[in-house]
């Protein structure tokens, strides 16, 4: 195990006094959905994988245990509701001791069996197991969990995220041959960012998954590894890093042959831990530096970055289960208060920064963009800082594929929401005029691409060229009203359009 993982582990390991805290605690304000919850096991056929605790050389396709929660219809009577206690039996699970009776649970797995971790089991969550799903296509979240840890470890996170209107999958953080990582290596990193690209060819099944809107949050270990996933995977619109380890192993990332910080072109948020004090630091043997360098942040051209520190939080309170259940260290930690505050603002702001990059929200954009103190957010808790790159890489392409995600329906609100973030974009009249007349002929898509049209028209007001465009466009769906009513608003704007003149003719219009 290298230093920088082994100072880490230190650090966030060390405690002395017991948590004092339920989820109701949190005050997570939930969104208009319902959340479901579905745990299932994926292979890899391509790797294999060996249960050492099994005790045999039997070796199986790679499993892949998939956690997913999902915005959910009105929820059936007999719907079972989660608890905490149902999300340690994935743990258990995803550790390879399915067999292990519940009472064990607290005893053989991270935390302490004491009274109040035990309260903690009987507590409901706000998921439904196999709820139905809403209707509708939502954005994707990859989460990868934090160092050898489970799927699971961010539930409260994932539900609230759910609740308004994302699908969140995940896998555990485990080794390539077993579920044993190396110490932190470039071949754990690369493994888990091989599980973040199995979860997105996963969720590409689900009928209500937005495949053009694709993001991943990740922790500790994982803030490493989904950076690798978006160096090596387009799909990947926006990067959530919850104190991630980017900031604490770069140089790990930088050996894999997949490393650019210029393909980072997306928009980045990193949220790290307080502050460690100077006496934990010397008692810990801890590099100091690590209050402060942030390379990859710096080496940052391309994407819309923000860097938040939270005064009142230690790297262990960015995960559900280290909020719950780990002891607290005396010698930095915060009250339990103040600890269950700053996660609140966490989820905020993650849910935030996913709504302003993957729904071009303009109203979370402005969240971001204001002082923390503007958003109701008391003085003290974070800072932030922000970098805005001279000119962030937009294409045609890119918005053809949100104009997709959302069935080419409010592509005026899309643009302007583009345009706020993008400011150099500009949306081609040529390219406007291509893309709809692609998809008026396509007879399933003939509607998206008269709406191509309409917006076009909103910014090129006198175009001649759009008006007739937009004319064949109704004339092939067969509404010759409105096909007469633009070959002539196009006629007025050019005259010696012979191609409106034809048409009218053929419809038999006299001027």
């Amino acid at each position: 195990m290298n230093r920088i993982i082994l100072s880490l582990f230190l650090a966030f390991t060390t405690f002395f006094s017991e948590a004092q805290v339920s989820l109701n605690d949190i005050a997570l304000e939930y969104g208009k959905y319902q959340v479901g919850f579905n745990h299932y096991l994926l292979y890899d056929t391509t790797r294999t994988y060996q249960r050492i605790f099994d005790w045999n050389n039997k070796t199986t396709p790679r499993p892949i245990p998939v956690s997913i929660w999902y915005p959910s219809d009105e929820i059936i009577k007999n719907t079972p509701q989660t608890t905490i206690l149902n999300y340690m039996e994935i743990l258990k699970e995803e550790e390879e001791w399915e067999y292990l009776p519940n009472e064990q649970i607290l005893n053989w797995f991270y935390y302490a069996n004491t009274i109040e971790n035990t309260k903690h089991l009987k507590e409901k969550s706000e998921a439904y197991l196999s709820a139905k799903p809403e209707s509708g296509k939502f954005p994707s979240i990859i989460y990868a969990p934090s160092y050898q840890a489970s799927s699971i470890e961010n539930f409260a996170l994932c539900e609230y995220l759910a609740s308004h209107g994302y699908i969140i999958i995940s896998s555990p953080s485990r080794g390539f041959e077993n579920r044993f990582l190396e110490g932190g290596t470039e071949k754990d990193m690369d493994t888990q960012a091989r599980d973040i690209e199995s979860l997105i060819k996963e969720i590409s099944r689900y009928p209500y998954a937005d495949k053009n809107k694709i993001a991943t949050i990740g922790f500790s270990f994982g803030g490493l590894s989904n950076v690798l996933a978006q160096m090596r995977n387009r799909n990947i619109k926006a990067i959530v890093s919850l104190d991630g380890s980017i900031k604490y192993q770069y140089a790990t990332l930088q050996k894999s042959p997949y490393f650019s910080a210029e393909k980072v072109d997306v928009p980045f948020i990193h949220m790290a831990q307080k502050d460690i004090p100077k006496e934990v630091l010397i008692e810990d043997d801890i590099d100091s530096t690590l209050n402060y360098s942030f390379t990859f942040y710096d080496d940052l051209k391309y994407s819309r970055a923000y860097s938040l520190k939270f005064h009142n939080l230690t790297h262990s309170y960015f995960s559900t289960l280290g909020l719950l259940f780990q002891e607290r260290d005396q010698r930095q930690d915060k009250s339990d208060s103040e600890i269950m505050e700053s996660y609140k603002i966490i989820s905020i702001y993650t849910l935030k920064f996913l709504n302003a990059f993957l729904k071009m929200d303009l109203e979370s954009l402005s969240f971001l963009e204001i002082k923390p103190e503007e958003n109701n957010i008391p003085p003290g808790l974070i800072s932030i800082e922000s970098k805005f790159p001279d000119e962030t890489p937009f294409s045609f392409e890119d918005f053809n594929e949100l104009a997709d995600g959302q069935n080419y329906d409010n592509l005026a609100l899309l643009y302007d929401s583009i345009h706020a973030i993008h400011k150099n974009f500009i949306l081609e009249e040529g390219k406007l005029n291509n893309l709809g007349l692609q998809l008026v002929y396509n007879p399933k898509t003939s509607g998206h691409g008269i709406k191509i049209f309409i917006l076009a028209l909103e910014i090129y007001s006198e175009s001649a060229n759009l008006y007739d465009s937009l004319a064949e466009a109704y004339l092939y769906i067969g509404n010759n009203e409105l096909a007469v009513k633009n070959f002539k608003k196009s006629l007025d704007l050019n005259p010696q359009n012979t191609n409106a003149i034809d048409r009218l003719e053929e419809l038999k219009i006299t001027e």
